[in-house]
């Protein structure tokens, strides 16, 4: 794995917590957004409908709480869901979302690195926080524009989850987490980083 960025680490201390407060509301927001007989829609990830991604997002979150100590991680592959859950699924992303929120807490400022579920392993605890957002926050992506929901990556957000990306994601290539960048069209937007994070991440901005 190639060496986290010093600067990147730098810029990213100061606003880790905020950008993972921000990630966690735009997935339960996406979440609550799903409206009855969308729960099957195709999404933007993969060939995922709407509740495995929802699966695959909750089970991200209880696998970081588990690498920091927090209980015992999720109880399904989250690579593998099975597109049913028990129950609302705002209620199975709540939970997942404040167990992690949980474990952050018990993570002081001064902390280095922390444990990852990535196979990276242990990472700078700014880069590691933000990467547990960019996992929020881009399923929550997938789910808002799968269902017609607003988009929930702004410019600010967006800005800091693509400097972690950089510094992450191309390992992760090699086992399907991300596809291929796809390439700007060269159409004008009024979002350029959001779109950048987007195509880095291996999908088309709509």
């Amino acid at each position: 794995m190639n060496a986290i960025d010093s600067a990147t680490v730098t810029s990213l201390r100061p606003v880790w917590r905020q950008v993972l407060a921000t990630s966690y509301r735009a997935l339960e927001d996406s979440v609550a957004g799903v409206r009855p007989g969308q729960e099957d829609n195709a999404t933007p990830c993969s060939a995922w409908t709407v509740t495995q991604v929802i699966q695959h997002a909750a089970g991200d979150q209880l696998a970081y709480a588990k690498m920091l100590g927090i209980g015992a991680g999720p109880s399904y592959d989250p690579f593998s869901p099975s597109g049913t859950v028990d129950g609302p699924a705002t209620a199975l992303v709540k939970e997942a979302i404040e167990q992690t929120a949980t474990a952050w807490a018990t993570v002081s400022d001064d902390t280095e690195t922390v444990p990852t579920p990535l196979p990276h392993g242990d990472l700078p605890t700014p880069v590691a926080g933000v990467m547990c957002g960019l996992d929020a926050a881009v399923h929550a992506w997938d789910i808002a524009i799968a269902t017609g929901g607003p988009s929930p990556l702004d410019e600010e957000l967006a800005g800091h989850l693509l400097a972690a990306a950089r510094q992450i994601v191309e390992p992760l290539r090699q086992w399907g987490a991300y596809a291929a960048v796809i390439e700007a069209d060269g159409a004008p937007s009024a979002t350029p980083v959001a779109d950048e994070l987007l195509r880095y991440l291996g999908r088309v901005p709509r």
